[in-house]
């Protein structure tokens, strides 16, 4: 969403906006294991003190994975606090001082909260994709997802390293 710096007053203002769903997984490209389906609801609360304009709001919507383990695409609700300082580009030396919030640059007429939806999601995401904490996964010799069907495979491989100590039981 694109904001009119002439439209950004002294005094907060909110708005409520549903993010495109292909500008979110532009973002997300880089980690292939999650996408939206869904456009990304973002509210967010804005004004600006001198000329950095400050956001803050939450982002939240629903991400489709595939879980590392079995493979299965699975839903889940991702949500994140959003906070933006954004200076002008020609004073970007002097950051403002706050805690807690990405610090941009800006110029034009215009600025875009689009890369900082994407950003705020893609951080909210776990770094490993399970489609729940006790997935059972595949089957490493059947390829059977264990979740759905139980195969008869062993459960256990033997250590290489320890072959020759098998033979010596086999023997007895």
């Amino acid at each position: 969403m694109k904001f009119r710096i002439d439209d950004i007053k002294a005094s907060p203002k909110r708005r409520s906006y549903d993010e495109a769903a292909d500008e979110v997984n532009a973002r997300l490209a880089g980690g292939g294991d999650y996408r939206v389906p869904a456009p990304i609801h973002v509210d967010v609360e804005y004004y600006r003190a001198g000329l950095d304009l400050f956001f803050q709001g939450a982002v939240r919507g629903e991400v489709v994975g595939r879980c590392g383990r079995c493979l299965e695409e699975y839903r889940f609700p991702a949500g994140a606090p959003l906070r933006v300082v954004m200076t002008p580009r020609a004073a970007a030396g002097a950051e403002p001082d706050v805690d807690d919030a990405t610090v941009a640059t800006y110029d034009g007429e215009e600025v875009d909260l689009a890369p900082f939806v994407g950003e705020e999601i893609l951080l909210a995401l776990p770094t490993r994709p399970l489609c729940r904490d006790d997935c059972l996964g595949l089957c490493p010799r059947c390829g059977t997802n264990r979740n759905v069907t139980r195969c008869d495979c062993p459960t256990t491989t033997p250590d290489p390293r320890l072959a020759v100590l098998h033979t010596l039981t086999r023997g007895k």
